[in-house]
């Protein structure tokens, strides 16, 4: 059996050889299947589905049983107030965001919430948050923090998060400053969800819920997102990152440990 750093950079080669049908279809058809989100983003199971290819090769059908049963492990969160961090960070970076746009002067128009809209539009981000959770948080998670700790686990992983949804950005025609500002974001919020994924007992579905809020709090912003500030955001984002390590170390002089 391949040792977890060797099986590790096969999931991570193998996110990506799978994303690239994914992409080509995004290149030769330019489609929004919401606004600022192209069709390339089906790729998002890609990191579920190497996952479960290597499982099965390790472990056949109980293996991937066991992991996909990791998509509802609600369970494993024993202190339930986790759950308001879970749901509640990334609208408070989104109002925080909102405010310092309106302070700053810059034109943003008055946020239109529907709840008709929030509920399925959180259902299917929830569902392509299972695509990429299973595999990032669910394979790859707890290896990477195993060997490097958890704080160079969230900036090799958040890092390469980043990267993956490349060419993605590109094909809804972000610039190269959009996308550089969007990454620092991505990878404190990948620092965020790892540390929320040992505080609630290793929890997938913990880390896919906080997922889902990322995309939903996106796309409720003015307008569907349009007047998401990449900069505004990252840097809000990166200093919630920032905060709770340092309370961390400052609380318990250590790793988290499962709750």
């Amino acid at each position: 059996m391949q040792n977890k750093r060797e099986s590790v950079f096969i999931f991570l080669t193998l996110v990506f050889v799978l994303s690239i049908p994914f992409w080509i279809l995004g290149a030769i058809k330019p489609i929004q299947l919401l606004p600022g989100l192209p069709i390339s983003a089906l790729g998002v199971f890609a990191p579920a589905l190497s996952a479960l290819i290597l499982v099965y090769k390790n472990e056949r059908l109980s293996g991937i049983s066991q992991l996909l049963r990791r998509s509802f492990d609600f369970k494993r969160v024993k202190n339930k107030t986790w759950y308001l961090a879970v749901v509640l960070i990334n609208p408070a970076i989104a109002v925080l965001a909102y405010g310092l746009m309106r302070v700053v002067g810059k034109p943003i128009p008055n946020p239109t919430l529907s709840l008709l809209a929030i509920f399925p539009m959180f259902a299917l981000f929830f569902i392509s948050a299972l695509g990429e959770e299973i595999g990032w948080t669910g394979y790859a998670t707890e290896p990477l923090e195993r060997r490097w700790g958890i704080v160079i686990a969230g900036l090799l992983l958040g890092s390469i998060w980043a990267v993956w949804h490349f060419v993605p950005l590109v094909q809804a025609q972000r610039s190269l400053e959009w996308i550089a500002w969007w990454s620092l974001g991505t990878i404190s919020l990948r620092m965020i969800m790892i540390w929320l994924y040992f505080y609630t007992g290793k929890s997938v579905f913990a880390a896919a819920v906080f997922h889902a809020m990322i995309n939903l709090c996106w796309q409720l912003f003015p307008i569907n997102g349009s007047y998401y500030d990449p900069r505004i955001f990252s840097l809000i984002t990166l200093c919630f990152a920032v905060a709770i390590f340092t309370a961390q170390q400052l609380l318990t002089k250590g790793k988290p440990s499962a709750a």
